[in-house]
């Protein structure tokens, strides 16, 4: 398995991730992704939105605000509970975790010096809106997407002409103030979420939370996860929040070990109870064929999207060994790949037949043109930010109207007529496992 380290450099030389204002310095808990980066994550986030809304008729979307109401941050709880005990080394500062450590621990672990007492330390960023600075004008970037769903869940349902079973979705950025932001993106600051709340009666909600489970894995295998690195881990009950009925983890084997993906919640009906409690609206559902309100319950699908790449980086980063070179692999899935076809002209000038490919190509794939180097190191390039297939253009192509095609994982190459490349590109990239 690939280390961190390892990962991180890859990230950085081929333009996936950096770090977030690195000519100042960086930033803890922040990053910024670059132009494969940001493909990379656009891809997930549009399977995911695909399988879970678009393929479905019993799911919608929204977009909300980062800010919220300060009262919405009262009923969910996390104005009271959100929260970690922290303690602070009087000689270097640093600031840690209470369960960074062995429980009695009364020594700073970097320095030796004496730790303080232990005190809670609220996550959520807090932050102030209107022109003034005054306890009425305090509010929170949102440290979840979920509540903001529950907040208008009567407007969607109004406007939607969903009944129950119905589930409401979102993919946006949370905050929350970690202490020890750590392992790379997979606990910062600053995140995305690709959340959905699934509505239903409370005596079904167990039914649904089954289901979702086997969905919400059934996901991870379809981006190309590999079914060994994943592992279901339902929650003990001592471990679930007092209003759940039910919670399991998705996880997946991090170099760091294994580690949460995403978690499927049956929440019961608190969260609209909550709501429906501090706001003073009527947040009840009425069932037609019953003639009866109630305050339906909820099954939560929560999955964190730079979380979720990290793990199809891990996943897929492979190294072997051609023509005694060792050779980075990444094998991303077709469906997720920044770049799915490159085209390499064998030389500058076949730049114009080999551009008008490309042209042709990127209506229907994400392309890259490479014409730089040798064609080897092209290959090399191309395996290392995980390119599926690669097109080469030589002189041959003037003649026979074909192209040699190259496969990333097997290093195979078929020689295809370019009035049959897209069918073939197609078809290869529907038979890729």
């Amino acid at each position: 398995m690939v280390d961190m380290e390892t990962l991180t450099s890859l990230c950085k030389r081929r333009g996936l991730i950096f770090q977030s204002s690195e000519i100042y310095g960086g930033i803890n808990g922040f990053w910024d992704y670059g132009p494969l980066g940001v493909e990379l994550k656009r891809r997930i986030k549009e399977h995911w939105w695909r399988y879970m809304v678009l393929s479905r008729d019993n799911v919608v979307g929204v977009d909300t605000s980062i800010i919220a109401h300060p009262q919405t941050w009262v009923a969910s709880g996390h104005v009271a509970n959100f929260s970690d005990p922290m303690v602070d080394c009087k000689k270097c500062k640093r600031r840690f975790r209470t369960d960074e450590f062995p429980e009695g621990t009364k020594a700073c672990p970097d320095c030796g010096g004496e730790l303080t007492e232990a005190r809670s330390f609220n996550l959520m960023f807090e932050t102030h809106v209107g022109a003034t600075v005054d306890s009425g004008a305090t509010a929170y970037l949102r440290p979840e997407t979920c509540q903001s769903i529950f907040t208008q869940f009567k407007n969607v349902l109004a406007t939607s002409r969903q009944k129950l079973p119905f589930g409401i979705a979102q993919v946006g950025k949370a905050f929350r103030n970690e202490i020890t932001p750590r392992n790379f993106i997979f606990r910062s600051r600053e995140f995305e979420q690709m959340e959905m709340e699934f509505f239903c009666k409370l005596e079904d909600s167990q039914e649904w939370y089954d289901y979702w489970v086997n969905e919400r894995l059934s996901w991870f295998h379809a981006i190309g996860i590999k079914k060994e690195s994943l592992r279901l881990r339902p929650h003990a009950s001592d471990e679930l929040a007092h209003y759940a009925k039910g919670c399991t983890d998705v996880e997946f084997e991090m170099p760091f070990g294994w580690s949460e993906m995403e978690g499927i919640a049956n929440r019961t009906n608190y969260d609209l109870t909550q709501h429906q409690t501090v706001s003073g609206k009527d947040l009840q559902y009425f069932d037609e064929a019953s003639k009866s309100h109630f305050i339906p319950a909820v099954v939560e699908s929560s999955v964190g999207v730079d979380r979720t790449l990290l793990c199809v980086l891990v996943d897929a980063y492979y190294e072997d060994d051609v023509e005694g070179d060792k050779r980075v692999v990444m094998r991303f899935h077709p469906s997720i790949a920044p770049v799915q076809v490159a085209i390499l002209p064998l030389s500058k000038k076949l730049d114009e037949p080999a551009r008008k490919l490309r042209q042709d190509l990127r209506l229907e794939f994400l392309t890259d043109y490479d014409d730089a180097g040798s064609i080897g190191r092209r290959y090399r390039r191309q395996d290392e930010v995980g390119t599926p297939l690669a097109v080469t253009v030589d002189f041959q192509t003037l003649e026979d109207n074909a192209v040699t095609v190259r496969h990333r994982d097997t290093t195979k190459q078929d020689r295809v007529a370019l009035d049959q490349l897209k069918q073939y590109l197609r078809d290869k990239m529907q038979e890729w496992k």
